[in-house]
């Protein structure tokens, strides 16, 4: 088929727009959308692309007054929340007239282009970020794999993808939520190195029959997310048998479905680059010129630190010529340094979420801080499912480098050891999940605030949230340094607005959030 012939100029690489584009976007009423797509060559990434355009600006009901479906098209609300990926089956049944599908192909195979709708948010500055992780095709259990990449289906998916940007506005109806662009996009062979690398990860565990111990942590840019409709339709057997290493018995373990998704933080990353035209500035920690994979990453950002093991924070300071002030925020400021970054930033921590997280133990082992989240909404736990709650997703997706330093004899702190962690899939949907769904009930049941006086005769408040003595991963306490609550009989306490948050009953309480046991880092390190 030929070309299609668009009055404007586009370049998508460069996401530049000229005033013909500007003109064409305005004057969209006069295209006829249905020749237009009649004209499109569905085997040439050019004609997609110009034919993609026209998105910019539209909503999803402008699409649906376009009149365009598939032979035999069913009627569908693809707003309903049901109806997962609802918006992305819009655009390619109701604007470019095919019925969606899961097939492993591309959705444009001639032409080797995968289509994506994929949402962002505005936070409260004003700057956009990624909603969600992208999913891409499912991880297949049910067949053999290959762990080659290169003769792999998911190549075929990520060769070229085209990208359909909306903003995820839960203000409006989902209909009228409107496309900010379309835009094809082609992954640098940097990325390409560490997501092939992913894929060997994962697909090595399907092989050795462990596909119920994958999670989404467990690898930098390309991610397993769990994919099911519910609790019931989301386990599946495995094709590959695990054999017990010690007896060599074969046994075939139930697992999650999982997917092939790029991570939410690669999708900011996608979102800045190549939508917004405005890349955050970023170092790199890998050498321009590197041809470094992630398993060979993982080992060149620990060399880097290793180095150091052995020394004290002091020794380090003076190493990088920065004045010694011995408290944990210049720690971190010292692992930074030996990474030849200045900040969290770095390209490659920001693609993966890679978090940096320092502890500190005393001579024999112990630790005695406990890691930290976000604080969480009681009234959002209360109404949300185990698989999609913010925790659940944050644990299936984090993934940390751990740095411990730890008190000798001399009375000094000693760089120790370095480690990438991420929590095993048997933590996550054991103790992790279990103090969830306390957390959830009492909430739901009404939380227990007992006033009384201590000795000092100072107010203080108990609740019955879950403790750290009660859970071997996790628990739950304030988020905040100050104390803030009102309770039923309209007593209230401290700074309502900045340092507590509702509870479904209407009463308020401190901030809370969960947070890692100073015993279950101490296992991660190896420390006792």
């Amino acid at each position: 088929m030929p070309k299609i012939s668009i009055l404007m100029e586009y370049n998508c690489p460069a996401c530049i727009w000229t005033s013909e584009t500007d003109s064409a976007m305005s004057n969209k009423g006069r295209v006829n959308f249905k020749n237009l797509l009649s004209e499109t060559d569905f085997a040439s990434q050019t004609s997609i692309e110009h034919y993609a355009a026209y998105l910019d600006g539209m909503t999803f009901r402008d699409i649906l007054e376009l009149g365009i479906a598939p032979a035999n098209a069913e009627e569908k609300d693809y707003g309903s929340v049901r109806f997962k990926g609802g918006m992305g089956n819009l655009i390619e049944e109701r604007y470019f007239g095919y019925k969606a599908n899961s097939d492993d192909r591309p959705d444009f195979p001639e032409a080797g282009v995968e289509l994506k709708a994929t949402c962002f948010d505005l936070r409260k500055d004003g700057t956009k970020s990624a909603g969600e992780r992208l999913v891409l095709t499912m991880i297949p259990y049910d067949r053999e794999v290959t762990t080659d990449y290169e003769k792999s289906h998911l190549k075929t998916k990520l060769n070229t993808l085209l990208l359909v940007y909306y903003h995820r506005d839960r203000t409006i109806d989902k209909y009228d939520q409107r496309i900010e662009r379309a835009v094809m996009v082609h992954l640098p062979e940097k990325d390409l190195r560490i997501i092939r690398s992913d894929y060997k990860k994962i697909t090595t565990l399907l092989q050795q029959g462990r596909a119920d111990e994958l999670s989404e942590g467990m690898t930098s840019y390309l991610g397993a997310c769990t994919k099911g409709a519910n609790e019931k339709s989301m386990w599946a057997n495995q094709h590959y048998p695990f054999i017990d290493p010690q007896t060599g018995e074969q046994t075939r373990r139930k697992a999650k479905k999982r997917a092939f998704s790029l991570k939410r933080s690669f999708m900011d990353y996608l979102l800045h680059n190549y939508v917004l035209n405005a890349p955050k500035p970023e170092e790199s920690i890998l050498p321009e010129d590197s041809e470094t994979e992630t398993a060979d990453f993982d080992s060149y950002v620990l060399n880097l630190i290793d180095q150091h093991v052995g020394k004290t924070d002091r020794q380090i300071a003076q190493h990088y010529g920065l004045p010694y002030t011995g408290n944990k925020a210049q720690w971190t400021m010292l692992i930074y340094r030996m990474l030849g970054i200045k900040n969290n930033s770095a390209e490659e921590f920001v693609k993966a979420g890679i978090s940096v997280r320092v502890a500190r133990a005393d001579e024999n082992g112990a630790i005695k801080e406990s890691m930290s989240f976000a604080p969480f909404k009681f009234k959002r736990i209360a109404e949300e499912s185990w698989d999609e709650s913010d925790f659940h997703v944050k644990l299936e997706s984090s993934r940390f480098l751990w740095v411990l330093f730890q008190r000798k004899e001399d009375g000094d702190y000693h760089l120790e050891k370095a480690v990438f962690w991420a929590m095993p899939i048997e933590d996550i949907e054991g103790p992790a999940k279990a103090c969830w769904e306390e957390t959830k009930s009492t909430i739901i049941h009404g939380v227990q605030l007992k006033r009384h006086l201590n000795s000092s005769g100072k107010l203080t408040v108990e609740n019955n949230l879950p403790k750290i003595s009660g859970n071997p991963v996790s628990h739950v306490r304030p988020h905040s340094s100050k104390a803030a609550y009102l309770f039923e009989d309209g007593m209230a306490i401290g700074n309502l607005k900045r340092d507590s948050d509702e509870l479904p009953d209407g009463r308020r309480m401190t901030k809370q959030s969960f947070w890692l046991n100073n015993s279950y880092i101490e296992k991660i390190l190896g420390t006792r």
